[in-house]
């Protein structure tokens, strides 16, 4: 048995991706579970992801309410890039800000039950894609800091959804449309102002992930409501364990929860 202080699944591209879970007995290949019987007990223990402190409650996929309020970590504009203040030197943390905002940044289109427009570092591609369950992704652009990434972001809202159907993505319902032509259209139709930032990518990353079989119907499981998780591992994808029966376990919305494993 493995105890594990959840956190978000490391992902390496691959045919298909790898996933690693990081143990109290060091790393484990989590591709290797899919299709054994795997038992997740919880006891109540978690801790903030930021500070480190023993919580009864998370905020913000694995903050305590402090560093929620307070954490550059968990800044406005990590969900609303528009509003970073990163490049005018300030924040809630200006350092902090500085190193992670205050750099080039990559709007993208991501397909998986449609076509997903997004912000991430350049640093963070294809995790981002891996982390949402895309099934392709292309750059869009290249943008000189976070705050000008969202400014295209929120211009192209307009067109396409910055949300993932969770619900779809995990039945692998994916959209009929093919990113390169989604960008070969759009570019023209770009203000100057953004057309200077776009890249000369034109061939989308192909994702795929270890699943044995994918669910018609899915229901979440959350460790709070149900501490102990048993049953047949049959797949991985974005962030979530697939279960036998369409049972579903999103591993990034539990960061923070020790976890005993079993296998």
């Amino acid at each position: 048995m493995a105890v594990i202080d959840i956190r978000k699944m490391k992902a390496r591209y691959g045919n298909p991706i790898e996933y690693t879970l990081k143990t109290s007995e060091g790393e484990i290949s989590a591709n290797s579970l899919i299709g054994k019987r795997v038992q997740i007990g919880f006891e109540g223990v978690i801790h903030c992801v930021v500070c480190g402190k023993k919580i009864k409650k998370t905020f913000a996929q694995g903050s305590c309410y402090d560093c929620f309020r307070n954490a550059p970590e968990n800044s406005e504009c990590i969900i609303r890039p528009e509003l970073c203040l990163a490049h005018e030197g300030k924040g809630r943390d200006p350092e902090w800000e500085e190193i992670h905002h205050n750099r080039p940044h990559f709007v993208y289109l991501a397909l998986s039950s449609a076509v997903k427009v997004g912000v991430t570092r350049e640093d963070q591609i294809p995790t981002r894609w891996i982390d949402q369950g895309a099934s392709e992704g292309l750059i869009l652009a290249r943008c000189p800091n976070r705050f000008n990434a969202g400014e295209l972001e929120v211009y192209l809202k307009d067109h396409f959804t910055d949300r993932t159907n969770w619900q779809r993505m995990l039945k692998n319902q994916i959209a009929a449309d093919s990113l390169a032509r989604v960008k070969e259209e759009l570019v023209p139709k770009l203000p100057q102002s953004f057309a200077a930032w776009v890249t000369e990518d034109k061939d989308p990353l192909i994702l795929e992930y270890p699943v044995q079989s994918y669910p018609e119907k899915v229901k979440s499981l959350k460790l709070d409501k149900a501490p102990l998780i048993e049953g047949i591992l049959e797949g991985i994808k974005g962030q979530y364990l697939i279960f036998d029966g369409g049972r579903v376990m999103n591993m990034r919305a539990h960061s923070g929860y020790e976890i005993h494993l079993d296998f």
